[in-house]
């Protein structure tokens, strides 16, 4: 068990109170009979897996955090490419990091984003053109419903932009161990236009994996992007506001300026550019000597500059929706899993 109960000192952006209990999971079979011994109980349970997309009130939990710490990692080789399952607290970027070294591909965009395995299949995480719904082959996990472990296969994991079967219903599943189809030719396909530029090559086009990984980390880290204790920007929840998808009616009202692409249900627009264009710039904060402000590398970032609550990031939050509401009539969704604190 933790010698510090507070859910300040497991989450990226420092800020959180207490919890009534603590487990550490460091099995795959202690963590199933954690969650089911205590779902018998009608105990309340808070998941934690590495702390960087929950926000958790300033009074705390008032139950038991089950903490995900189970590890391994097995590959088998085909003809196709490469399958690699993980368990669920495995920390991403090493897993990242190995599949780069080895030369496969299909992670490598999504380097440098903090966290476990375990979480990316519940946000569908993706960057610079990447998401993990592209190679996730299937999930096990355990449905707490029926208090017994399951295979979901890809297609029954219903993935869209941030989103899953995981996230809409995030008091069913538990995440145990991911299973990934990648590819093993060694190079990747840049499909973003900032990732592009940096490697000098045309969207579409090509490059090794382990090119596309040093240009990723070095633009996620000029945004603040990448963990570092040193630096008070990297001291949040990533990007905290989700692209909006819009319809083509409310999407054509906004400056074209405005970056855009076609998406499932409409228009996705830049959240970062409505930020900045409702008059939120880099660094901003509620007032002066707030301990809670924007980033000063990337707006969609929310920062703990050190002592901040989480009412704190709370009120910086609801100050930045209000305000690209007012200029366009449109209402930000925050990223980060809330619990207790009113987001």
């Amino acid at each position: 068990m933790p010698s510090d109960l507070t859910l300040a000192s497991h989450t990226t952006i420092g800020v959180g109170g207490p919890a009534d209990g603590w487990v550490v999971a460091t099995t795959e079979a202690e963590l199933v009979r954690a969650v089911v011994d205590l779902d018998r109980a009608r105990m309340p349970i808070l998941i934690l897996g590495g702390g960087s997309n929950l926000l958790v009130s300033d009074a705390g939990f008032r139950g038991t955090v089950v903490q995900v710490a189970s590890r391994g990692v097995d590959v088998e080789a085909s003809a196709e490419g490469v399958a690699v399952t993980a368990a669920a607290g495995e920390p991403w970027d090493e897993l990242v990091t190995l599949t780069v070294d080895r030369g496969w591909a299909g992670l490598e965009a999504l380097s440098g984003i903090p966290g476990l395995v375990g979480a990316t299949p519940v946000q569908n995480v993706g960057a610079y053109g990447q998401e993990v719904a592209q190679v996730i082959s299937a999930v096990r996990v355990l449905d707490r419903r029926h208090a017994r472990v399951v295979r979901l296969e890809r297609d029954e994991c219903g993935f869209g932009y941030r989103t899953s079967l995981f996230k809409d219903d995030p008091d069913r599943y538990v995440v145990l161990e991911v299973r990934m189809e990648l590819g093993a030719a060694g190079v990747g396909v840049i499909a973003y236009a900032e990732l592009a530029r940096a490697l000098g090559v045309e969207v579409g086009g090509s490059a090794p994996v382990a090119e596309i990984r040093n240009a990723v980390l070095g633009l996620r880290r000029a945004k603040g992007m990448v963990l570092d204790p040193d630096d008070p920007d990297t001291r949040s929840l990533g990007s905290f506001f989700i692209n909006p998808v819009v319809d083509e009616v409310t999407a054509s009202a906004i400056d074209p300026r405005c970056p855009r692409y076609p998406s499932a249900g409409g228009v996705k627009l830049s959240a970062a550019w409505l930020v900045e264009h409702a008059g939120i710039d880099k660094g901003w904060s509620c007032s002066p000597d707030s301990p809670a402000g924007v980033s000063t590398k990337h707006t969609l970032a929310l920062t703990n500059r050190g002592g901040a609550s989480t009412q704190d990031v709370i009120d910086l939050a609801h100050a930045i929706t209000a305000e690209v509401q007012a200029a366009f009539g449109i209402t930000l969704k925050t990223e980060p899993r809330a619990i207790d604190c009113g987001l």
